[in-house]
C-alpha cells in the first residue's frame, strides 16, 4: 500500500486553502513547528479521511471542523495497492465520503457503516487500532503494544497476521450451525408426528371395526385436553410476559450506570495517573540537588515548597481516588445486579418460546387428529394399508435426513473446534513467535539495549537483562521502554510486510524523540530509521534545531492570523 498524496482544508486551525502533504517525497522528513501550530493535523487528516476519527483521543470527530469558518471540512488522500489506484473524500458540512478505484466511483448503495466496513476490511485490509501501532505513532495518543489489556494485544497481532478471515468463518460458522440445529430439531418433530401417525393407523387397522366410534370419542377427549393444554401454556406466557415486563422496568437505570461506570473509570484512571506523575515530581526534587537543565543549585527552600505543595496535591488525589473507588464499586455491584436481571430476562423469554413451540405442537397435534377423525368416518371401517405403507416410507426418509444432518453436526462441531482461538489461529501465532521474538531482539541490539526480550503466545512477556535476571516490561526506565516499544513497532512493521498484510510506505512518529529519548538513543533511532525498508517517515518535533541535518526534508508550520500555514524547507 503506497500512499502518494494527502491534502485538507477546514480541519482544526487549517483554513479554506488546501494543504498538501507528498508523502513519498523523501526517505525522512522533519514536520517541525510550535505547539498548536498545526503539525499533529496531518495525523489526525490522516487518520480522519481512512477510519472516519480522528487521530487524537481527546478529541472528536465534530472538534475537527475548523471552528472559525465551522464548514467545508474536505481530507483526500491517494494511494495504491498493487496495481489499484485509490483515491477517497470525506469530509464534514457537507458530509462527503467517496472511494475511488482507478477513478471509478465504488458502489454506494450500503450504509456508511458497511461502506466503511468494506474500505478497512477489503481494501485497507487494517483497522484503526492495528494501523496505529504500526503505521502513526504519538506520544500524546499511542498506546504501546505492551501496555494494551491482552485483548487488544491479540486483536492487533491477528490483524497484522490477516487472522481476521478465521473471525468471520466462526461467525458463518455459527450461523450455519443454528440453521444444522434447527433442521435436526424440525427432522425430530417430523418424525415423532410420523411415528405417532403410523402407530394410530396400525390401531384404525387393528380396531376399526369393533371400535371406530371409541376411537373416534378418544381422539376428540384427547383435542379437549390438548385444548385445555393450550389455555394453561399461553395463561403461562401472560404471566411470563408481565414477569419480564417488571424486570425490564426494575432495569430502567442500565443506561445511565454504564456511563457513570465509563466516567468513573477515567476519573480513577486521571487521578491514578496524576498521583503517578506528583511521586515523580517528588523524587525528582529528592534527587536532584543541582538543576540537570543549567547545573544551578536548586533553592532547598524553593524545594520543599514544590515538595509539600506536591505532597498535599497527592494526598488530595489520594482522597479523590478513594471516593472514586467507593462510587465505582457500588455502581459496578449495580450492574452485575442488572446483569443478573437480564439473565432472569432471557430465560424468562426462553421459557416464553418454549411455551410457544408446545402450543404450536398442540394445535398441530390437534388438526392430525381432526384430520384423522374425518380419515376415519370417510372410510368407514375400511383398513387403508396403503397410507401405512406411504407414512413408513416417509420415516425412512426422514432417518437417512437425519443421519445427514447428524454427520454435517458432527462436520461443523469439528470446523467450531479449529476456528476457536486457540485451533488454528493459535498454531500460526505459534509459528510466528519465534520470527516475532527473533525481530524484537534485532532491533533491541541495532538500539544498543541489550537484553533478551521473549514473548509468548498469550502475548505475555519475559526478559532476560544484565545478569540474566527476569524483568517484566514495567521494570525499565522510560528510554528502556520506549527502545522496546519501537523494537515492537519495527517488528510489526516486518512481520506486516511478511504476511502482505498492512505493508505501507509511511511511518508517522509524532513528537517520540522529545520525550524518552537521550541524544546518543535519538542518533540510534535514527540510524535504525535510515537502515529499514520504510520508504517515507515522518518524524513531528517542536524542538528540532539539532536534527535539521539529519533529514532530507523539512515541512515547517507556522500560525498567521489563527491559521495553520505549511511551509516547506
Amino acid at each position: 500500500m503506497i500512499f502518494t498524496t494527502l491534502k485538507y482544508k477546514n480541519i482544526l486551525s487549517t483554513g479554506n486553502q488546501w494543504t498538501e502533504v507528498q508523502l513519498n517525497k523523501s526517505k525522512t522528513t522533519l514536520i517541525v513547528g510550535d505547539n498548536g501550530s498545526g503539525k499533529s493535523t496531518i495525523l489526525d487528516a490522516l487518520s480522519f479521511v481512512l477510519f472516519n476519527k480522528p487521530f487524537r483521543p481527546d478529541l472528536t470527530k465534530p472538534q475537527l471542523l475548523n471552528s472559525i469558518n465551522n464548514k467545508g471540512l474536505v481530507v483526500e488522500v491517494e494511494f495504491s495497492v498493487g496495481k489499484k489506484e485509490y483515491k477517497i473524500i470525506r469530509g464534514i458540512k457537507p458530509a462527503i465520503f467517496e472511494v475511488y478505484e482507478d477513478n471509478t466511483l465504488l458502489n454506494q448503495d450500503a450504509n456508511a457503516r458497511d461502506y466503511q466496513d468494506y474500505l478497512e476490511k477489503q481494501i485497507l485490509k487494517a483497522n484503526h487500532r492495528a494501523f496505529t501501532q504500526i503505521v502513526m505513532l504519538g506520544s500524546a495518543s499511542y498506546t504501546p503494544f505492551m501496555r494494551l489489556p491482552p485483548q487488544y494485544r491479540r486483536e492487533v497481532v491477528e490483524e497484522i497476521l490477516d487472522l481476521k478471515i478465521f473471525g468471520l468463518m466462526n461467525s458463518l460458522l455459527y450461523t450455519k450451525r443454528q440453521q444444522n440445529e434447527a433442521a435436526i430439531s424440525e427432522n425430530a418433530s417430523d418424525k415423532k408426528l410420523l411415528t405417532q401417525k403410523v402407530e394410530l393407523i396400525k390401531q384404525h387397522n387393528e380396531h376399526l371395526t369393533s371400535s371406530n366410534n371409541k376411537m373416534i370419542d378418544d381422539k376428540k377427549e384427547r383435542i379437549k385436553n390438548t385444548d385445555c393444554n393450550i389455555i394453561t401454556a399461553e395463561t403461562d406466557i401472560t404471566q411470563l410476559n408481565l414477569a419480564i415486563k417488571e424486570f425490564e422496568q426494575s432495569i430502567q437505570d442500565v443506561n445511565q450506570k454504564e456511563t457513570l461506570q465509563k466516567e468513573l473509570t477515567q476519573i480513577k484512571y486521571k487521578l491514578e495517573t496524576k498521583i503517578a506523575n506528583l511521586a515523580k515530581g517528588i523524587d525528582f526534587f529528592h534527587q536532584n540537588e543541582n538543576c540537570p537543565t543549567c547545573s544551578q543549585e536548586i533553592d532547598p527552600e524553593f524545594k520543599c515548597d514544590i515538595i509539600i505543595k506536591k505532597k498535599l496535591a497527592s494526598d488530595e488525589a489520594a482522597d479523590g481516588l478513594i471516593k472514586v473507588n467507593s462510587k465505582l464499586e457500588k455502581v459496578n455491584e449495580r450492574l452485575n445486579e442488572i446483569k443478573q436481571i437480564r439473565k432472569n430476562i432471557t430465560d424468562l423469554a426462553l421459557s416464553i418460546h418454549s411455551q410457544q413451540n408446545t402450543i404450536y405442537q398442540l394445535k398441530k397435534y390437534i388438526d392430525e387428529l381432526e384430520s384423522e377423525i374425518e380419515l376415519m368416518k370417510s372410510h368407514n371401517k375400511e383398513i387403508d394399508k396403503d397410507e401405512l405403507v406411504r407414512l413408513n416410507e416417509q420415516l425412512s426418509d426422514i432417518s437417512i435426513t437425519y443421519n445427514k444432518l447428524i454427520t454435517r453436526k458432527n462436520m461443523l462441531d469439528l470446523a467450531g473446534i479449529l476456528l476457536k482461538d486457540s485451533g488454528i489461529k493459535a498454531k500460526i501465532i505459534k509459528q510466528y513467535i519465534p520470527i516475532i521474538n527473533k525481530l524484537i531482539n534485532k532491533y533491541l541490539s541495532m538500539l544498543d539495549f541489550f537484553v533478551q526480550f521473549t514473548i509468548n503466545e498469550r502475548f505475555e512477556e519475559k526478559i532476560l537483562s544484565r545478569f540474566r535476571d527476569e524483568y517484566t516490561y514495567g521494570s525499565f526506565s522510560e528510554g528502556e521502554k520506549f527502545r522496546i516499544n519501537i523494537a515492537i513497532l519495527f517488528t510489526w512493521r516486518a512481520v506486516a510486510k511478511l504476511r502482505n498484510s498492512i505493508n505501507t510506505n509511511i511511518l508517522f512518529l509524532d513528537e517520540i524523540l522529545d520525550s524518552a529519548l537521550d541524544l546518543s538513543g535519538t542518533d540510534d533511532f535514527l540510524k535504525i530509521l535510515n537502515q529499514t525498508d520504510v520508504e517515507n517517515i515522518f518524524i513531528l518535533s517542536p524542538k528540532s534545531d539539532h536534527l535539521f541535518d539529519k533529514f532530507e526534508n523539512i515541512l515547517r508550520f507556522t500560525k498567521y492570523k489563527n491559521f495553520s500555514k505549511m511551509e516547506s524547507t
